[in-house]
């Protein structure tokens, strides 16, 4: 095995263990080569449980293949293709995708999206547009007018018309 083999592989996942601080892989590297017990290293901030059939490329510091470390993991079958240059994506197998585009335009997609805040959510711009319905357990204030507390003034009796919301 020459000394560049000894020192990088590329590899198949077969199993991930994803609830230690570190993620545990096994890999299938050169020749049919197991290795077991793996260390996945990932970018700070981003974490991520790879499907058996990821591919890798395998660091052995000092050619010492009794320890090997996974440099990098990706998943040729569900990458996002054809991004322009400079745009950044994060996508799943089950086709969510998170894609930052050029032009400042961030598109997001999946089935249920899930926003948890513990005091509150922003949202500041000149237009908000919406298709489908909007579901709400609470008040909604618009222009300081709360939907569920407001009340009428001018109210005529039969067929007549209110005035607008004091």
């Amino acid at each position: 095995m020459s000394l560049l083999t000894r020192i990088l592989a590329r590899g198949t996942l077969v199993l991930a263990n994803s609830a230690g601080s570190l993620q545990r892989l096994q890999m299938r590297l050169l020749a049919g080569e197991i290795q077991d017990d793996m260390e996945h290293f990932e970018a700070y901030g981003f974490t991520s449980h790879p499907l058996p059939g990821a591919e890798g490329i395998a660091g052995f510091i000092g050619g010492d293949r009794s320890h090997g470390v996974m440099l990098v993991l990706g998943d040729r079958r569900y990458r996002l293709q054809s991004l322009a240059p400079g745009e950044v994506a994060l996508y799943t197998d089950e086709g969510d995708k998170v894609h930052l585009k050029r032009g400042r335009v961030i598109d997001i997609e999946t089935a249920t999206l899930n926003i948890r805040a513990s005091t509150a959510v922003n949202i500041e711009t000149p237009v908000i547009n919406q298709s489908g319905r909007i579901v709400s357990q609470g008040d909604q204030v618009a222009a300081g007018i709360s939907q569920v507390q407001h009340v009428h003034g001018g109210v005529q009796g039969g067929n007549g018309q209110t005035g607008v919301p004091t």
